[in-house]
């Protein structure tokens, strides 16, 4: 299966953060997730592969080309939506279009313009006047008008209605039928990540907690619940974020360690939102305790 976009080793350090080692690759035909609670190197990664941030080292390949060397290239075949308009505010759409026009060999104004009528957005308003829908729409017409290979949204969901929210997510699927496509996804609303991704990748703290299909993450986690004394100590280590509280317990677990646990525990399937919260919950227990120590 060939790869529209590998990362390898990346890292990138800033005062207070840093990427370390992020590594994961994403084939041709598919969506891909990228998930993680605000902080956690989303944005950073993206920047990397759009050569917008030097990094310190490691390696980007999209289209299977070098994302630095190549730069150009990749851009010509590349389609991105960020979660804030990146247009001068004065600007109307038809004056958009041809700003946009000149940068893309492969740019089509009948498309764009087709677009532009689908998405039910006015030619002759100022930019600036739109929406955070409309401007998410434009921002999609702008990227699906060129021919991309590979759309990269960043947060795009953030802040939009459920209506704007379900519309884009149409249009991503509608994108994604030409099996030669890819896109990746950058939100913390887990729950367009559970509706339309094929692949998913979690950043936590700058590093890669998982990577792979959507069904392999949720059939490998669980939330297991009961009364504390029933949960055996040895299980009890392999729990992610053990929450006692007094009338039971909670926490997430791998899959493989379910064979392990007394029939009187319940356990049921980890959503993505709830692996996010159980690991973060941890790393927070877990900066408490060293501070206790220390």
């Amino acid at each position: 299966m060939e790869n529209i976009l590998e990362i390898k080793g990346l890292n990138k350090a800033y005062e207070g953060f840093a990427l370390k080692d992020v590594t994961f690759s994403m084939p041709r035909g598919y969506i891909m997730g990228f998930v993680g609670q605000n902080g956690s190197g989303k944005t950073t990664t993206i920047r990397a592969i759009l050569d917008m941030a030097k990094t310190d080292s490691g390696k980007i390949s999209v289209f299977g080309m070098d994302s630095v060397t190549d730069t150009i290239a990749i851009k010509e075949r590349l389609g991105v939506v960020f979660d804030s308009l990146y247009l001068a505010n004065h600007l109307n759409v038809k004056q958009v279009e041809k700003q946009l026009r000149p940068f893309y060999k492969d740019w089509s104004s009948d498309e764009f313009f087709r677009r532009i009528k689908e998405f039910d957005l006015p030619d002759n308003r100022k930019i600036g006047d739109f929406s955070k829908g409309m401007k998410m729409k434009l921002m999609v017409a702008a990227a699906l008008s060129h021919n991309a290979e590979l759309i990269i949204l960043d947060e795009p969901t953030s802040g939009l209605d459920p209506v704007a929210r379900d519309e884009l997510l149409d249009i991503l699927a509608e994108y994604i039928e030409d099996e030669n496509r890819g896109v990746l996804f950058s939100t913390h609303i887990t729950a367009d990540v559970e509706r339309i991704a094929d692949y998913v990748t979690i950043l936590h703290n700058g590093r890669v907690w998982f990577t792979g299909t959507k069904d392999d993450l949720c059939e490998s986690y669980a939330v297991i619940k009961g009364a504390e004394e029933d949960i055996p100590p040895a299980l009890k280590e392999k729990c992610i974020d053990f929450h006692a509280y007094r009338n039971g317990f909670d926490a997430l677990i791998e899959t493989a360690y379910l064979d392990k646990a007394p029939k009187s525990l319940e356990t049921e399937k980890a959503s993505i939102d709830e692996i996010l919260v159980y690991i973060a919950k941890e790393d927070k227990h877990e900066r408490r305790s060293e501070n206790d120590t220390v």
